[in-house]
């Protein structure tokens, strides 16, 4: 088998929190924010994280980007270890590695023309390029996401929230990175938009051969574009597999419960979504056992005590401890 070309071992992100001590002396509160999060990423693949708000997916990937300092574990890209301390690693990082963040709005500067802000990853890491290069790949880059010349003048305010999510893509994509992480690209916009956002993602991942790593609540979007899934419930893997083995066959009833509330898009078909009882528990105190043992319909004697390691095979992983019942 090939080398991944991303490839994340025992990946763990911690915050310290002083709110709520006791006393002003009291040691400060740990929020267990990604708990040991490991997974290996092949060219031209597509991994789909999905799971609850709050449930460490944009931090996953933060800290992945180096947005975030991860307080344990590493991160290869290409086969070379990831030095978040050191600012040539981090340099090289953010040249090879972009990211597409949820409210495109916010994310484009507003006092810059679209132009100066598609253009603008170029200086940083084409300083070899040329005034006019760099005129060319902006014009080219917008073109491909479907944003006319005519408009490269025009500020991010007089655009839709469509069109500013493709001006953050052609932003990311403008340095030809390998790796785009797309933290919830289409939530904020409408249903017909997201369908339109997806399928360019796809073209132009044929087109750059391109690497992704596409952050959802929605299984039934994520299956769209993802080649692999993997289920994150309080900062921990619950199961991994193939998209169509998730969506069609969930092993972790916290998949199940997901994949019951995709809504079906035909009047005629009832469906009944798995409602999970409680809120997510506080990553400030981690349930012992089973991170999922508090809420979950199927659990046992046993998943109160024992938290449950990551089991199967290349393919297909789960963390359940009915899998050995």
């Amino acid at each position: 088998m090939s080398t991944p070309l991303l490839s994340v071992e025992d990946l763990r992100v911690t915050f310290s929190i002083n709110q709520g001590k006791k006393w002003p002396w009291s040691p400060a509160n740990t929020l267990h924010a990604v708990n040991g999060v490991s997974f290996d990423l092949h060219r031209g693949k597509t991994l789909g994280i999905v799971g609850e708000s709050g449930c460490g997916k944009s931090t996953l990937i933060r800290a992945i980007a180096g947005l975030v300092p991860p307080t344990g574990g590493t991160v290869r890209l290409d086969g070379k270890g990831v030095d978040y301390q050191n600012r040539a690693s981090m340099q090289d990082l953010r040249r090879r590695m972009q990211m597409i963040f949820q409210d495109p709005i916010a994310s484009l500067n507003p006092r810059m023309t679209i132009r100066e802000i598609v253009s603008e990853p170029l200086t940083y890491f084409r300083p070899d390029m040329t005034a006019e290069q760099r005129r060319i790949a902006t014009r080219d880059i917008l073109d491909r996401v479907g944003i006319p010349e005519r408009n490269f003048n025009r500020f991010p305010h007089e655009f839709s929230g469509g069109q500013c999510q493709r001006i953050g893509i052609a932003r990311a994509l403008v340095s030809a990175p390998q790796v785009l992480l797309c933290d919830e690209p289409v939530s904020a916009l409408d249903v017909s938009i997201q369908a339109q956002v997806i399928n360019l993602l796809k073209e132009l991942q044929a087109e750059m051969e391109l690497t992704l790593i596409f952050v959802a609540h929605d299984l039934g979007v994520v299956r769209h574009i993802s080649d692999d899934v993997l289920v994150l419930y309080l900062g921990g893997v619950m199961e991994m597999a193939p998209a169509g083995d998730v969506v069609e066959r969930p092993r972790h009833p916290y998949s199940q419960a997901l994949l019951s509330a995709v809504p079906v898009p035909d009047p005629r078909i009832k469906t009944t979504p798995q409602v999970l009882n409680g809120d997510l528990p506080s990553p400030m105190a981690l349930p012992k056992g089973c991170l999922f043992q508090s809420r979950c319909p199927k659990r046992i004697e046993a998943c109160r005590s024992t938290r449950p390691p990551l089991k199967g095979d290349a393919t297909a992983q789960v963390a359940c401890l009915l899998e050995d019942a």
